[in-house]
Order: structure tokens, then sequence, then C-alpha cells
């Protein structure tokens, strides 16, 4: 698939940049924290989580420190690269969303953290199915992801040509297709963007369970 191409070039060319640029971002932004946390605290202690989409691993580190056992999942060899060069001990692998190497019914938790943003709206039921395949029941999901409605087009990265979209989505719609999935909403937030000059919309954090609350 094309896009697929597309995001693992784009994110090849600029992994080392990308690392030092962004690789400990996640200390100034304490809701994005607490909403990492809380996810680790719903899985049981030791659970299996695959974060996929882990990029050089941040969140991966955050949610082992956690208690989680965690395995990172992306398409990018040389984000994986990157992530095993700053997070020694974990494990990372490449591998797709859209066909993830688990057997059914095998994780606890995953963590889709700004990774379902690079997936075409036609594909994001196959990507939702997917997860709902390889998660326990019981299993627990996140996702975090920039709120709007037209995708933006980025042409350029730390000096680098790249060709990626960053599809917006609005809260609503995709807790929807996570229902039809099989993914039933348990928790949200969304707030404001912050004054970084990083982020020029709301975000946006889901958190979905195998098992229905109204069960």
């Amino acid at each position: 698939m094309n896009f697929l191409r597309r995001t693992r070039d784009g994110y090849d060319a600029t992994a080392a940049a990308y690392a030092e640029r962004f690789h400990d971002h996640l200390r100034d932004k304490p809701l994005d924290l607490a909403m990492l946390s809380g996810f680790a605290g719903l899985i049981r202690p030791g659970g299996l989580v695959a974060d996929v989409g882990c990029g050089t691993g941040a969140t991966s580190r955050i949610l082992a420190d956690c208690g989680v056992d965690v395995v990172g999942i992306d398409l990018s060899p040389n984000m994986i690269d990157q992530a095993r060069r700053l997070n020694p001990g974990l494990r990372f692998e490449v591998g797709s969303m859209l066909n993830l190497d688990f057997p059914d019914d095998h994780l606890d938790g995953l963590c889709a953290w700004y990774s379902v943003i690079h997936i075409p709206d036609e594909q994001l039921p196959q990507v939702f199915s997917e997860f709902r395949r390889v998660l326990r029941p019981g299993g627990r999901a996140l996702l975090a992801f920039q709120v709007g409605d037209e995708p933006r087009v980025l042409a350029e990265a730390f000096g680098e040509p790249v060709d990626l979209t960053f599809h917006r989505r609005r809260p609503e719609a995709v807790e929807r297709l996570l229902a039809d999935a099989g993914l039933h909403p348990y928790a949200r937030m969304v707030r404001s963007a912050d004054d970084d000059g990083l982020e020029s919309t709301p975000q946006a954090y889901l958190v979905a369970s195998t098992t229905s609350a109204n069960c």
C-alpha cells in the first residue's frame, strides 16, 4: 500500500533527527503522562502491551516504568534502530498495525500513541479489527491523535523531503469505529493545543476495552 511505503520512507529518512528533537518531549506533558500511567494502571501487573507505532520508544519506556511488559512495534526500521539505542533492555520489532504478528487474544493492552494518524479513513476499520483480534477479553487500547476535520500533509521534515499525511479526526467518530470493531469506549480526554510551537489543534486520548461496560 502506497501510504505504508510513504510513511515508512518518511520516518526512515528523519529518524535520527526526530529522535534528537522529540524523544524526551513528554517530560513537559503532564496530562499525556497521566494518560499513559493511567492506561498502564488498567493493565494487570506484568501484562503484555504492544506499543504500536512506537517511534523512538518514548512511550514504551514510560509504560515499562509503570510495570507492564512492553514490546514496541514500528513500520520504520530506522526508528526501531533509534528505539533500541535509546531504550536498552526493551524489545522492539519492525511491523505493521494492519497485520500484527501476534496470535488472537494475546495482548493485555495496546497503545497507539499518535500512530493511527497516518492511516487513511478507509483503512481504519481494518486496523481497529486487528487491534481487537490481538487483545484478550478484558484487554484495553489507548489511542492518541490530533482533533480536526482536515488532514495535514508534510512535504519536508528536518531538511528531508517526505510525503507524510497526518489525519486529524473527531473523538466521537473514532469511538464509533472502535465500537464497531468490538472495542468499547471506556475513557476520553481532550485538551487544548499546548503553546509550545508544536501543536496547532486540540489533542484527543481514548481508552477502549474489549469488554462493554454494559455487560
